[in-house]
């Protein structure tokens, strides 16, 4: 082999190893918004189906997508309760599943019910925290989902106060204490 041929070989290797890479952060970059696109298709033919109005709007967080279906007229009220958001979000995560065959942690926020519900939950910390420090030695906060168990350790956190979840399934709930 010529010294000519050693560095072409080098360089083919490096650019490879280089693609490689590259490669490999583009297939997550599509994933994403392959996971996205079918989860936005969805909601759409949903809302086509339900005779409903509504702008979807895609977000990636963390690696995470985030879908949120807005509407000017408010007709997205109907669908904008929180078990309705959750069971929509659960049927969009099957329907990106079943096209992909890799689970979703996609979040679905339909008619601004995320952030409705944030309010409630900072609601329900705010009187955890006043319950603790009225000298109760904890404070038990209702079952909800792992999303919103998330958001209220953080809550928690952010007051200076500590917090677990405990139980299981439907009853998993999160406990406060100082």
């Amino acid at each position: 082999m010529t010294e000519q041929d050693t560095a072409a070989a080098e360089t083919t290797e490096t650019a490879t190893a280089g693609t490689g890479a590259t490669a490999e952060a583009t297939s997550v970059e599509d994933d994403t918004r392959d996971e996205a696109d079918i989860a936005a298709d969805y909601i759409e033919e949903l809302l086509d189906i339900c005779d409903l109005d509504g702008d979807i709007e895609i977000e990636e967080r963390a690696g995470r997508v985030y879908l949120s279906v807005t509407d000017e007229g408010g007709a997205l009220r109907v669908l904008s309760k929180p078990d309705t958001v959750s069971a929509l979000q659960e049927l969009t995560r099957i329907a990106v599943q079943a096209e992909t065959g890799e689970f979703s942690r996609l979040i679905l926020d339909v008619g601004g019910s995320r952030d409705a519900r944030a309010t409630e939950l900072q609601r329900l910390v705010d009187t955890a925290v006043e319950r603790i420090e009225a000298g109760s030695a904890t404070a038990a906060l209702p079952p909800m989902s792992s999303y919103e168990r998330k958001l209220v350790h953080d809550l928690v956190a952010e007051k200076g106060f500590h917090s677990e979840s405990e139980g299981e399934g439907r009853d998993r709930h999160t406990v406060v204490t100082r």
